[in-house]
């Protein structure tokens, strides 16, 4: 089911049955393209319409963060739990490592990626990995592409930042059966980026963890209030109707 979120059509799938897609995906070698949405990059998409346009052309559009969870149930849907891109990444490895497949990690400073992909590879060592940072020019970009394109990725994780990555993968279709922009999910796995610890993960207040932990970030977490307050307007006009 979908529902639209401030004019974004979310998906409300679980984490399994998320899986479940990708997996169905790169059996029948079907291109998919994956958008984890979080309030800020749909709120954006409200003055941008060449995102909202790339967000709403995306196969499966996860519900990344608890923000919009909250706001899938005020429009009256029905939806079990967000499909964070760190979450969902973490999710695809045990199956991935079952099925033999090919990943390819894209984004990150120099050394990120080739670090995460170390680190998940002692744990997941029938999956094989290639890697390149996100810090390369539009001169490069061509090597980047025939480097992607040579290693045949099932998969292709892009963490170029949202909205970059998302522009990035629908610019660039065909790469790999499943693309997916997977934000800062590759510090995350290197190491270099601590998660909020899994009490507070449940609690879903991870987005205060972070800020604690970044101060740096209060501008893109004012949004969250704004955000909140357009999903309201919209629960109220769909029952004024």
């Amino acid at each position: 089911m979908r529902v639209t979120v401030l004019g974004i059509t979310v998906d409300t799938y679980s984490m399994a049955e998320t899986v479940e897609k990708i997996k169905l995906a790169v059996q029948v070698q079907t291109a998919i393209r994956i958008v984890t949405a979080n309030p800020e990059m749909i709120y954006a998409s409200q003055y941008k319409s060449d995102l909202k346009n790339v967000l709403n052309s995306a196969d499966i559009i996860t519900a990344d963060g608890i923000g919009v969870v909250w706001a899938v149930r005020q429009l009256g849907a029905q939806i079990k739990e967000r499909v964070t891109g760190i979450d969902l990444v973490q999710s695809l490895f045990p199956i991935a490592n079952v099925e033999k497949w090919r990943i390819f990690f894209l984004g990150g400073r120099p050394g990120v990626a080739e670090r995460a992909v170390e680190e998940v590879s002692s744990d997941y060592p029938a999956i094989t990995f290639c890697f390149s940072h996100g810090y390369f020019s539009l001169q490069e970009e061509a090597d980047i592409i025939k480097k992607i394109t040579d290693f045949k990725p099932d998969v292709l994780l892009v963490g170029l930042g949202a909205p970059r990555q998302e522009f990035w993968l629908e610019e660039h279709p065909g790469l790999a059966y499943v693309g997916i922009g997977v934000g800062g999910s590759f510090d995350a796995l290197a190491g270099t980026v601590q998660r909020a610890p899994k009490k507070i993960q449940d609690l879903h207040v991870e987005w205060l963890y972070r800020l604690l932990k970044e101060p740096w970030r209060w501008k893109r977490q004012s949004v969250l209030p704004r955000f909140l307050f357009k999903v309201l307007w919209q629960r109220f006009k769909l029952k004024s109707l």
